[in-house]
């Protein structure tokens, strides 16, 4: 071990050959510096390309034109991503909230189950 030996035994092996570790961050520093820097930005988190690609698929795939390619407007699309970004965000911190009321600081499926379960007039509009 490296702790057993002298202070000068440590620091030449370290000029001979040892290699310096990278230096490390303690777990959640950089997740909590990241939640800071969401938290002051306006901007979109979802890019705005493959957001366009998902809108035109689902469209296509429900079938909701007649015609192959059907044209959007770009204030339509912002429009879109803005509210998906908002209940996407509303629907995960409600997640969060459910795990701390567990004990817990992982989000896991069942959260997201009850939020749903609990949530149903706020996350859906029940036709």
């Amino acid at each position: 071990m490296a702790r057993n030996r002298p202070k000068a035994a440590r620091k030449a092996a370290r000029a001979t050959g040892g290699v310096k570790k990278p230096h490390r961050y303690r777990p959640g520093t950089v997740a909590l510096r990241e939640i800071r820097r969401y938290q002051k930005s306006t901007d979109l988190l979802l890019r705005k390309l493959p957001f366009q690609r998902f809108v035109r698929q689902v469209a296509k795939d429900m079938k909701l034109f007649n015609k192959e390619t059907a044209r959007w407007c770009g204030a339509a699309l912002l429009a879109l991503h803005e509210s998906a970004e908002a209940y996407l965000v509303r629907y995960l911190e409600d997640s969060n909230l459910a795990a701390i009321h567990a004990k817990r600081v992982t989000i896991m499926p069942k959260d997201m189950k009850l939020v749903k379960r609990v949530g149903r007039n706020y996350y859906y509009q029940e036709e």
